[in-house]
This record gives structure tokens, C-alpha cells and sequence, in this order.
């Protein structure tokens, strides 16, 4: 019973996003970040309150924790398909190979 609800902790906290999922959120958390620092610029400027200029920026900085830190099923829509482990289509040693350098060619054996 334990060790099942542990597991459901440690794949929810494994973190599992592919290569595009990973684009997505560095591109996120860029655009939010900076229009939080935009908006808090602004509001401390325009009511000259720097406590309430930091509020924001330590709101929007959480905000953007909470969007791009999970791992989202939306970070996950182009999964990778691996190889599976010890198998494929690897190349044998026993398969010949011709490398061409310089205009000469070289079998590898």
C-alpha cells in the first residue's frame, strides 16, 4: 500500500517532458518573467511604491514557478521513441563498412 503510493509520488515528481516540452517552458518562462517585470516596473512607477513594485515581481516570479516547474501534460505531447535497451537495429561486428576519406576508400572490419 505504501510502496504504491510512493510510486504514484515519484512519477508525479520524476519530471518526465520531452525535448519540445522542454523548448515550450524555457520560452515561457522567459515571456512571463519578462512581462511580470514589465508590469511591476510599471505599477511602482506610476503609484511610487517600491514594496508594491517588489510584491508583484515576487507574485509573477511565483506565478511563473507554479506554470513552468511541474512537469504539465502539455510539456509531454511529442514523446521520444527509444530504442529498446539491448536490441534494435544495432550494427553488428561482423557487418563490413567502407569509409571514404580523402577519395580512399578504407573497409572497416
Amino acid at each position: 500500500m505504501a510502496e504504491q503510493l510512493l510510486d504514484q509520488v515519484r512519477d508525479l515528481v520524476d519530471g518526465q517532458i520531452d525535448f519540445e516540452g522542454q523548448k515550450l517552458a524555457e520560452i515561457l518562462a522567459t515571456v512571463v518573467l519578462a512581462l511580470v517585470g514589465v508590469v511591476s516596473f510599471l505599477v511602482g512607477f506610476f503609484l511610487q511604491d517600491i514594496a508594491l513594485a517588489l510584491k508583484v515581481g515576487l507574485a509573477g516570479t511565483a506565478l511563473t514557478f507554479l506554470l513552468v516547474v511541474p512537469p504539465w501534460p502539455f510539456f509531454n505531447r511529442h514523446p521520444e521513441k527509444w530504442l529498446p535497451i539491448g536490441g534494435g537495429t544495432a550494427i553488428t561486428t561482423s557487418t563490413h563498412q567502407n569509409v571514404v576519406f580523402d577519395d580512399k576508400a578504407f573497409a572497416r572490419q
